[in-house]
């Protein structure tokens, strides 16, 4: 077997095992660290508390896949590559945003601040989207995309399995489009990608119901960063890299971001309806109305990991076919996104929450 598909593959096993350990540690010597608020069961669908402990093995898995390739591969200086800098800042910045809130529940405005500085990070450390082809434009729109999806998996998180499953699905999304677009550091990129991952299955084991944990903003603040980058790196990105029009990015992105995309929309457009605040939590978002509807928690979780891996696959399929000429092709992710969106959005209108919830 080639030597590189070997690395690929054991730092995929590596992802996963350093999840699994790190998880089970955290578990086994702390029965009350992570869990920030008894009464966080108001905005959490489970009906006890338990440890928010997941986004530490998510990014003690970043941190030792970096560290991996800075030892194995020490004439890839990732740590003089701008790029690479600007994701191991950002990431370090997201997680730390993740654990204030875990620890001392900040306000949303602070969380807020943080979100748009890991925004400015990527700018400044040249991880722009390039769509408008326009310096400000374009570091306008990184910054709104890195707090808008921050925050939606943050808001996804209300499940047990939800967040990590969709975003697996995403990272292998992104890692498929860089592969189509020949990215010169193709190789590192896989494995950082692959290596996550394999903490991400690792943590679903801990994470799927009935759950033994919960990703903890530190895990979801974390996680939305790095799906958030590679969404630029691998999918806003790849028309300009292969320089085919720009707009195919949008429908690309919103077929293998629908599962999230489609939730915040549904919660925001209810909630302005209603007059609520966005940016409070509260159990109206698709994966509770599908409960209200009378699935159980697992079967929502069953709901979402089809449609992630239908996203997956058909957002895949799309990039495949734009890079081969077939642009219009494109707008048949809109038709996808829509078809998922709809039925969600009609389902919160025709399933509300139980008055006295």
């Amino acid at each position: 077997m080639d030597t590189n598909i070997l690395i690929i593959i054991s730092f995929f096993i590596g992802g996963f095992a350093i999840s699994l350990v790190v998880n089970t540690l955290l578990l086994r010597f702390s029965e009350s660290l992570g869990i920030r608020n008894k009464n966080d069961i108001i905005v959490r669908w489970s009906s006890s508390s338990k440890p928010s402990l997941g986004g530490i093995s998510l990014f003690f898995v970043f941190i030792a896949v970096i560290l991996a390739i800075a030892s194995i591969y020490p004439t890839q200086n990732i740590f003089l590559n701008i790029k690479f800098v600007g994701l191991i800042a950002a990431s370090i910045l997201a997680f730390g945003i993740g654990v204030m809130d875990d620890a001392y529940n900040t306000r949303p405005f602070l969380k807020l601040f943080g979100q748009i500085s890991c925004g400015l990070v990527l700018v400044f450390t040249d991880n722009n989207i390039d769509f408008f082809h326009s310096f400000w434009l374009d570091s306008a729109l990184t910054v709104f995309w890195i707090v808008a999806i921050m925050n939606s998996l943050n808001m996804l998180d209300n499940m047990d399995g939800i967040t990590a499953t969709v975003s697996l699905f995403i990272l292998l999304t992104c890692l498929f489009c860089l592969l189509f677009s020949g990215n010169q550091n193709l190789f590192i990129w896989t494995l950082i990608i692959l290596a996550q991952v394999g903490g991400i299955i690792g943590f679903l084991i801990f994470n799927i119901n009935p759950s033994k944990m919960f990703m903890g903003d530190s895990g979801s603040q974390f996680i939305g960063l790095y799906v958030g980058y590679f969404g630029i790196k691998a999918i806003w990105n790849l028309p300009a890299t292969l320089e085919i029009p720009s707009w195919i990015s949008i429908f690309l992105i919103l077929t293998a971001f629908t599962p999230t995309i489609a939730d915040t929309l549904t919660v925001t457009i209810n909630r302005k309806r209603k007059g609520s605040s966005v940016m409070v939590g509260g159990k109206d978002h698709t994966t509770h109305h599908l409960v209200y509807k009378g699935h159980s928690d697992f079967k929502v979780w069953v709901i979402f990991l089809i449609i992630s891996c239908f996203s997956a696959i058909y957002a895949i399929l799309l990039g495949w076919l734009a890079i081969r000429g077939y642009y219009y092709t494109s707008f048949l992710g809109l038709l996808f996104f829509l078809s998922v969106f709809i039925p969600l959005y009609r389902n919160t209108l025709k399933y509300p929450a139980p008055k006295n919830d």
